[in-house]
């Protein structure tokens, strides 16, 4: 038996893709993605209700600079709050690789499907390979884009082919000075 009901879980997928859908360059990286101070902000508010985040080694790895102390101090004050924010959510790490990890990061004893059904609260999905699994078993209940006015060409793909076609509700939109575009959509049951 799970720890959460179904009703006190909120499975989202947030990501940052360019426009042609692609979450990191063919070379991995995802430079184009920082956001600017406004867009920061909008990103602290949202991490502020996450009560747990699922991710894979690589977001892992590129979030362990929020545990640096030196980094975060280079940080102007909307990165320091978000350094802040972040260190205080529970992480879940998905790795074949990673033997252990630091911080407040553990690694998962469980498939994404466990993980989530023993979590409350708002569960926060990062990185796309995590996300098509637990699209494929219908989990996640929001989806939120951030579509970044560049075309990549190439690289990873925010959504690889995968589940059946799922019904969504466009919940809101937002457009930011740097020509970012927030769509949010909730998955119709």
């Amino acid at each position: 038996m799970y720890g959460a009901s179904v009703a006190d879980r909120h499975v989202v997928f947030s990501m940052t893709a360019s426009l042609d859908g692609f979450v990191a360059a063919p070379d991995g990286d995802i430079g184009w993605s920082a956001p600017d101070e406004e867009l920061h902000r909008f990103h602290n508010a949202l991490v502020r209700d996450v009560a747990l985040e699922i991710c894979g080694r690589r977001l892992y790895e590129t979030m362990l600079a929020w545990d640096d102390e030196a980094f975060v101090a280079s940080c102007g004050a909307v990165g320091r709050e978000f350094a802040a924010i972040w260190s205080a959510v529970p992480k879940v790490v998905f790795s074949r690789t990673l033997t252990s990890v630091q911080g407040s990061y553990r690694l998962a004893r469980d498939s994404v499907a466990d993980e989530i059904a023993a979590a409350s609260g708002t569960v926060s999905i990062g990185g796309a390979a995590l996300a098509a699994v637990a699209a494929e078993q219908d989990l996640i209940d929001e989806y939120r884009l951030f579509v970044a006015p560049v075309l990549l060409g190439g690289g990873t793909p925010y959504w690889p082919p995968g589940p059946e076609p799922r019904r969504l509700r466009l919940a809101q939109t937002q457009t930011f000075a740097t020509g970012v575009v927030y769509r949010r959509f909730q998955r119709v049951r």
